[in-house]
């Protein structure tokens, strides 16, 4: 399978990258390259012959055009996202350019060149805050984003659906709970804490640590991903956890 899998420089994305080509699959890795990204993280595979990496930007058509003209995908993992909740709230415009903005020229792209599968990795935080009693959240919780980021996720969530039923493109939306695993970014929460347990310093906790968080293994949530591209149904939305909530505060006494 030809896949086009954005943001393949990132946390999550590099995996799948690998994955991908574990499983032996074409793949085009395409990144702007941005503060998340890092390719070193690829550096093994980095000649591979079924591997190609493009540097660029989602939000230009024109580049994107450019790549579709020279590539037949028969898929697409889109992974290319802003997703820091605090940068969001300090700068909320490059949110809605990469995640809505973006989402919509790929979408364009899959229409006009008929790609055979579209999937879009989103979050969970697009359905808002879950107080401490409340059931977990399923496909059909409503959408109540509380932030820029989770906002700009539920909108190219929207743009997704719209274009299943508009245009009938064959499209899977999945929303994954908080990721932890090899080469996370340092300032995320278990990196950090990690970093600075091993260094005596202390161990930055927001308020009393109470908000609960479910922890999904990064290589669980590859599986899942290929899952849902191989079996998933057209227009179908599937949540991704990983069945480990626990309250921050206890997450941090634990480590």
């Amino acid at each position: 399978m030809k896949l086009l899998i954005t943001g393949g420089a990132g946390f999550i994305g590099s995996h799948v990258v690998l994955e991908a080509i574990k499983r032996g699959h074409n793949l085009v890795n395409l990144d702007v390259l941005n503060y998340a990204a890092d390719l070193s993280l690829l550096e093994a595979i980095k000649d591979h012959a079924q591997y190609t990496f493009e540097k660029g930007n989602i939000c230009d058509q024109s580049f994107l055009e450019s790549i579709f003209s020279r590539h037949n995908f028969d898929a697409i993992l889109h992974l290319a996202a802003e997703s820091h909740v605090d940068l969001s709230i300090s700068n909320p415009s490059i949110f809605v350019q990469t995640n809505i903005v973006g989402t919509q020229n790929l979408l364009e792209m899959a229409r006009i060149h008929q790609v055979g599968r579209f999937i879009h990795i989103s979050t969970d935080e697009v359905y808002g805050h879950l107080d401490n009693q409340a059931p977990a959240f399923t496909e059909e919780t409503p959408l109540a984003p509380r932030s820029p980021y989770s906002a700009s996720k539920a909108g190219s969530d929207m743009l997704v659906k719209s274009y299943v039923e508009t245009f009938n493109i064959d499209a899977c939306i999945t929303r994954c709970s908080n990721n932890y695993g090899p080469h996370q970014d340092k300032t995320k929460l278990l990196p950090k804490t990690i970093i600075n347990a091993l260094s005596d310093q202390p161990i930055p906790v927001y308020g009393k640590g109470e908000n609960i968080r479910d922890w999904l293994f990064v290589y669980d949530h590859v599986e899942a991903i290929f899952t849902v591209l191989e079996q998933g149904k057209r227009g179908a939305i599937y949540n991704i956890g990983g069945n480990n909530e626990i309250r921050n505060i206890d997450l941090v006494k634990h480590v």
